[in-house]
């Protein structure tokens, strides 16, 4: 079920972003995902628009727009591969018109995933955060979607 998100999430959601990040991001040292908890917290959760999807009242996932930036899609590394990321990212479709993210380079599977939903790359970039590159990519939704 995908509800809309409550501050009574905030620690699952936490926890799912973390785990996910960890996990899908192995070239970008543990510590640093640890590190942005607090501004994660205090700062990204609270200015998106966040939906998140449960299971029998358990958080498995999330997805966080701001303006017409997808900002976040996680689900738990323990609930991927059910189609659960596809079914939050259609919902920030609903959301808006036109979608804009920033994906690692590095991030083959992300990349392959917003790829088949219909993104396309419109940039190339270093993170000023991390150093590392990444992609822009942009969605657009079209008369019949």
């Amino acid at each position: 079920m995908i509800r809309p998100y409550h501050p009574s999430d905030t620690d699952a959601v936490l926890n799912v972003w973390l785990d996910a990040s960890i996990r899908a991001h192995h070239f970008i040292p543990e510590a640093f995902w640890r590190e942005q908890l607090g501004a994660m917290r205090d700062m990204y959760l609270p200015l998106a628009e966040t939906r998140v999807t449960e299971e029998h009242g358990r958080v498995l996932g999330f997805v966080s727009v701001h303006e017409a930036r997808l900002a976040a899609l996680f689900v738990s590394p323990q609930a991927q591969g059910r189609g659960l990321g596809r079914q939050l990212l259609d919902e920030a479709k609903r959301m808006r018109p036109t979608l804009e993210l920033s994906v690692y380079s590095a991030n083959a599977r992300a990349i392959a995933f917003y790829e088949a939903a219909g993104f396309s790359t419109i940039a190339e970039s270093l993170d000023p955060v991390t150093g590392q590159p990444e992609l822009t990519m942009r969605w657009q939704l079209t008369l019949g979607e």
